[in-house]
């Protein structure tokens, strides 16, 4: 299957703006792999990641950040969360609470109650790449789509922004 799941294709749809469905070979979902074997600029690329609370209330979140940037767990988004301590997810708890498998995350179409919290980095791009909903396709679309969601809010800080070409 090279296409995304309907609710994300109508929700696409609906929501007015240009995007583009682009078949990928399951093999090569992952952001970075995809990127190097497509031609897609990392800086245009976005990563969905689900980040849980470990202590007190269980918590969780799904943060939106370019390719190019890394989360900042340790400040941003645990203190937003109002824990001591967050970790990413695993594969299991992504799965259960997207219906998504890693590298295929995408955060449209998401249930109401999950938090969505966009780096502000993503909201300058022309254009970002995104996860399909699977790991058979990516979605070309315009940034604007994201915030379209009752859960999504734009947060300043939640990537540290790496200088091209650093580690």
């Amino acid at each position: 299957m090279s296409d995304t799941l309907p609710e994300i294709r109508m929700f696409l749809e609906q929501a007015g703006l240009p995007f583009e469905v682009w078949p990928c070979d399951p093999e090569l979902a992952d952001t970075a792999v995809f990127c190097e074997h497509y031609g897609v600029a990392l800086e245009n690329s976005a990563n969905a990641i689900l980040v849980r609370s470990k202590t007190g209330t269980e918590k969780f979140v799904l943060c939106v950040l370019l390719a190019t940037d890394r989360l900042n767990t340790n400040h941003t988004v645990r203190k937003k969360m109002g824990a001591r301590k967050v970790s990413f997810a695993s594969a299991d708890e992504t799965r259960e609470l997207t219906a998504m498998e890693i590298g295929g995350v995408t955060p449209l179409a998401l249930a109401e109650d999950l938090p969505i919290w966009i780096d502000d980095a993503v909201m300058q791009c022309e254009y970002i790449v995104l996860g399909g909903g699977n790991r058979s396709c990516k979605l070309k679309v315009d940034p604007r789509v994201l915030i379209q969601q009752p859960a999504a809010e734009i947060v300043a800080g939640l990537a540290s922004h790496r200088v091209s070409g650093s580690k």
